[in-house]
């Protein structure tokens, strides 16, 4: 399907169908908030977005004023794509085009005070893992330390004093050339923090991302940065909420969630799955999605019985941020580039554990005790039969 024949956006959908009562009523009961809150961008920076064709919008998410904490403000930017150069050009010509991309798209989220961003999964790149091909894709893999991507985002991460989450093809060269799917985290003072690499790997339609790297061998790690506390659930790892677990139970104040999903497989899972986790866990989540169609030279077949093809389908955009108290901006669009920013109060996570207790009701020690049990080859479940 052509993107011109797609949905530009539900958000807008629901806008022009409602009344200024009913969308309230709408906005209340579906956001979690009658009003968005939008926050007021500079000029400079809807010119920047206007000239380089794509959305910018931004929202914020307000705590109580606490007598014994500060507020902890910070703005977090989540940023969507589509490539630029075709799949069969050179491989430097294709990233060099992402990059010049990108670095309008950083430019204005600087220029907003972005504090915190995050890119799509492998997005310096075409999500080139439904092919099975092992070339060229495998030449987009770079170092996570010293690769090309990490160059490039290190400058800017100096230049806007912003901490730059980079979800990239990772090839390790120390432990004989493998590849993972990595997330670099890069400090506002252009040092590596650490990384993570992709939990769960899928193996549904078109994804055969497992021709490619394993399951991730870093555990669930949170990253302790200037500005907060923040982890990284890399795409498939959605689906598993012991995965989301993890990051919470590891301090996470802020999880992205940088993916890469096709209309007609997971949309109606999409706005879903990180508000869930965002909710059950009483951290903030950040839902990015790439956007666009990729197109292959080479037909390919996967495992969902239709006939062989040359795209992936519609990477449909939608990208969102919900807070803890289960709160959520609009998505970006369907069909166009986008940088999404949200002004928050971190204290609004221990202030929602306060209220709900999810946290202190959630029982590790019955769970840690039945999956310990669950592994076990003699396992049974414990099912009550009438005999």
């Amino acid at each position: 399907m052509s993107e011109s024949k797609e949905l530009h956006s539900f958000d807008e959908l629901v806008v022009k169908a409602l009344n200024d009562k009913e969308l309230e009523e709408f906005n209340r009961i579906y956001y979690g908030r009658s009003c968005h809150l939008q926050l007021d961008l500079q000029q400079e920076s809807i010119a920047i977005a206007e000239k380089n064709n794509f959305e910018i919008a931004g929202y914020t998410f307000l705590a109580k004023t606490e007598e014994t904490r500060s507020a902890r403000t910070v703005k977090i930017g989540i940023i969507q794509h589509s490539i630029v150069a075709t799949t069969d050009k050179p491989i430097r010509e294709q990233r060099t085009a992402i990059f010049d991309k990108i670095l309008r798209i950083i430019d204005a989220a600087g220029n907003e005070g972005v504090n915190i961003i995050c890119l799509q999964e492998a997005w310096s790149m075409p999500f080139a893992f439904c092919t099975r091909e092992k070339q060229p894709w495998c030449e987009f893999s770079e170092s996570a330390e010293s690769g090309p991507s990490t160059q490039f985002l290190r400058e800017l991460a100096i230049k806007y004093n912003m901490v730059i989450i980079s979800p990239i093809l990772e090839r390790d060269e120390i432990h004989g050339d493998t590849i993972w799917n990595t997330a670099v985290v890069i400090s506002e003072t252009g040092k590596v923090l650490g990384k993570h690499r992709k939990n769960h790997i899928p193996r549904v339609g078109d994804f055969n991302e497992s021709t490619y790297y394993f399951e991730g061998n870093t555990g669930h790690p949170v990253f302790e940065t200037k500005y907060g506390r923040i982890a990284i659930n890399i795409c498939y790892g959605r689906h598993h909420p012991q995965n989301w677990l993890m990051f919470g139970l590891n301090g996470a104040e802020v999880v992205f969630n940088p993916s890469a999903t096709v209309a007609g497989l997971s949309e109606h899972l999409w706005g879903v799955e990180a508000r869930n986790a965002a909710i059950a866990n009483s951290y903030f989540t950040c839902a990015i999605n790439r956007v666009g169609t990729e197109h292959f030279s080479n037909e390919f077949t996967s495992g969902d019985g239709k006939p062989a093809h040359k795209d992936f389908g519609h990477f449909y955009g939608s990208s969102y941020i919900t807070a803890p108290d289960g709160s959520r901006t609009p998505g970006l669009s369907r069909v166009r580039d986008g940088l999404l920013i949200a002004q928050l109060d971190l204290n609004l996570c221990r202030q929602i554990k306060d209220k709900w207790g999810f946290t202190m009701t959630q029982r590790l020690d019955l769970y840690a005790k039945s999956l310990n049990e669950a592994v076990k080859p003699d396992y049974k479940p414990q099912i009550i039969k009438d005999i």
